[in-house]
């Protein structure tokens, strides 16, 4: 057995002389090895340890040398967090790996990966090309933090804008952990009082400006030298990252697209995989140039999902492995389809369709990220957003596979200056069991640019185009395909400020669908199940709970509610509890776009014998007509006693302009 020597933290010194804390797990006995860095905000004492736990284990078994790194001002590190992304958050990264390359532990080639954050700035560091970084594993990830990032689609702005930020606000409020930093008090004071406001900071760029740029790695893929591996599940909310990488970068680029939500494959609820030998079977050739064929796999694995009853509860997806030697892929054409009187038909028709839906349409939405919650958070069965919708059919007498993205194409008029549309993608059984297969919504002032919007002209005619987000569906004989078209989708997407009927020309509207043939199949390379991983062996002191409600008020306001309690734990190592619960709520009137709420509200809990603190946040996020409105408050105790160490409100008034 290979002797692994765990470093619970170690100080990264940057050259302006702050510290990063780091936890390395290192193979001795072998000389010097590569190694995989893993570079994040979330707390590698507490916030991921029992994630961290289940890989850096395989990894150094397997002859690497793993490094957990936690960001600038989070957990016991140095400095200030800034934002995400930044010019700060990358060039430390950049430090941190010339850091890595000269220990005498390692050989000076370094991989990285990450799920999100960590996925993100792989990716960004490697547009930035640091000597030592030799290739990436890159999961759930975008590259364009406009299009396709947690704060804004199609130009509309979502709700996860506000959640996003409430739950940073939370992370970023716990303590150093006074077993490492004597100063941990004066650190953790300092942290609070200068946390960003990061919903408004987001919120104060509604367009694809310089802002969004940096960190977009879509600016330049010819920057990314380094063989990338970009993985993602069809749960997930990042699912057109890995397809446009394999076709993009000129390097060695592959992309797997699993069932899995917003985890690590191996750890996922939808279907968990062996994510340990696809990850090693990546560094193990570009880190130790071994040959063992990974530039040989096929461009794109996907799961190709199936029609199932779906349901807000976590359960495995039904569906096939398949493969694609190349990205794009000439298996898959375009096959277009035209919207008539409530079907999709094979040749163009006549005639005009009013979009004029309620506020309330999505509440089978699901969560937009699933995999944050501990249930309750897929997409259930359509059929109630699809009744508020409108829609268009087209059964099928034979099986229909897509594979990529829709195209819905269609002439507008408005009859307000701001107004958005949000469409749909469905598999709907005989028995009437509508399955959402992709949607996407667009903020129909950006019909031309996400970076130089325009307000519309009442009764004025435009043309727009959607390409839907990545899907991979088959379609049984007997199902019927369905278009839905809607003008909100909350709580996913936060509603336009007035209701809106548009006008479609249906002369002038198609969908185009990515149909894929294939005579043969080549072999999948499908990954396996799951190997045995180590796990942190916690001490549990309280279980995970997790309740979901809907309910109309006396008023009509629609109001959805989740409560999660992550539970309580006792890290066997050094002996820290942590505990941790959330309520969210969404509310909105049917009849009134302004009535849009989001709340939310965080406690933590960290105790070491005598030594305990609480910390308390709450945020909120309404509107009206012209301007969003944030509110939000922190408070944090100390001791048996609960004596306050400090209380802050912010709030903040943003103009919507165009949003």
């Amino acid at each position: 057995m290979r002797h692994i020597e765990i470093i619970e933290n170690e100080w990264i010194m940057l050259p302006d002389g702050r510290r990063l804390a780091a936890r390395i797990w290192i193979p001795r006995g072998i000389g010097r090895v590569p190694a995989i860095l893993e570079y994040l905000p979330y707390r590698k004492r507490d916030g991921t340890a029992a994630r961290d736990e289940t890989t850096y284990g395989v990894f150094a078994k397997s002859g690497y040398a793993g490094i957990r790194v936690d960001i600038a001002g989070t957990g016991e590190s140095d400095g200030d967090f800034d934002d995400e992304y930044s010019e700060q958050e990358l060039s430390d990264g950049e430090a941190v790996l010339e850091w890595i390359a000269s220990r005498d532990w390692c050989d000076g080639n370094i991989g990285m990966i990450g799920i999100s954050w960590g996925g993100f700035n792989g990716l960004q560091l490697a547009y930035r090309q640091p000597e030592a970084l030799k290739a990436v594993v890159s999961v759930a990830s975008t590259t364009d933090r406009y299009a396709d990032d947690i704060h804004y689609m199609g130009g509309c702005l979502l709700s996860d804008n506000a959640n996003w930020a409430a739950q940073m606000f939370a992370c970023l409020s716990r303590p150093p952990d006074p077993a490492l930093r004597s100063d941990w008090r004066a650190e953790w004071i300092k942290r609070m009082e200068t946390l960003p406001f990061m919903a408004a900071d987001w919120l104060g760029h509604p367009t694809r400006d310089a802002f969004w740029k940096l960190g977009s790695v879509c600016e330049g893929y010819a920057k990314i030298k380094v063989p990338v591996l970009a993985v993602t599940g069809w749960a997930d909310a990042y699912v057109n990252a890995p397809s446009q990488l394999a076709a993009n970068l000129s390097g060695p680029a592959k992309a797997l697209m699993g069932p899995w939500e917003h985890r690590y494959a191996h750890i996922s609820k939808l279907g968990a995989a062996d994510f340990h030998s696809e990850v090693l079977g990546w560094f193990d050739r570009w880190l130790k140039g071994e040959q063992n064929g990974a530039e040989d796999l096929p461009d794109y694995r996907v799961f190709m999902q199936e029609h199932f009853n779906p349901t807000a509860q976590n359960k495995p997806r039904e569906g096939r492995w398949i493969a694609e030697a190349e990205w794009p892929s000439p298996n898959v054409t375009q096959h277009s389809f035209y919207l008539g009187n409530s079907r999709l038909e094979q040749q163009p028709q006549s005639g005009e369709c009013i979009v004029s839906t309620p506020a309330h349409v999505g509440q089978a939405s699901g969560v937009f990220c699933a995999g944050m919650r501990i249930d309750n958070e897929l997409p259930g069965n359509q059929s109630s957003d699809d009744a508020l919708s409108v829609c268009f059919d087209l059964p099928l007498d034979t099986p229909l596979e897509l594979l990529g993205r829709a195209v819905f194409n269609f002439v507008f008029t408005s009859d307000t200056p701001v107004a958005q549309i949000m469409a749909r993608l469905c598999d709907v059984s005989p028995d009437g069991v509508s399955q959402r297969i992709s949607y996407r919504p667009l903020n129909l002032t950006h019909h031309t640019s996400h970076d130089t919007p325009e307000a519309l002209v009442p009764g004025q005619r435009y043309y727009a185009s959607i390409a839907l987000n990545e899907c991979a569906h088959r379609l049984q004989s007997g199902h019927t395909l369905r278009l839905a078209l809607s003008n909100s989708y909350w709580p996913i997407v936060w509603p336009s400020p007035t209701a809106t009927a548009l006008t479609l020309d249906l002369a002038e509207c198609s969908l185009d669908l990515p149909v894929r043939t294939v005579s043969t199949e080549i072999a999948t390379s499908a990954p396996a199940a799951p190997q045995e991983f180590p796990t942190l062996g916690a001490d549990n002191l309280r279980e995970p709970a997790a309740t979901a409600r809907t309910e109309t008020l006396a008023d009509g306001m629609i109001v959805q509610e989740t409560f999660d309690d992550y539970g309580a734990t006792r890290d066997p190592h050094h002996g820290l509890e942590v505990g941790s619960h959330v309520t969210t709520r969404y509310a909105i009137l049917p009849d009134d776009p302004t009535a849009a709420q989001f709340d939310s509200a965080w406690a933590f809990t960290f105790q070491r014998g005598d030594w305990r603190v609480e910390i308390e946040t709450e945020n909120s996020m309404t509107c009206d007509a012209t301007n969003f409105y944030l509110h939000r408050n922190l408070r944090a105790v100390e001791g048996t006693e609960k004596t306050e160490i400090l209380t802050k409100e912010w709030s903040q008034t943003i103009p919507r302009g165009l949003l």
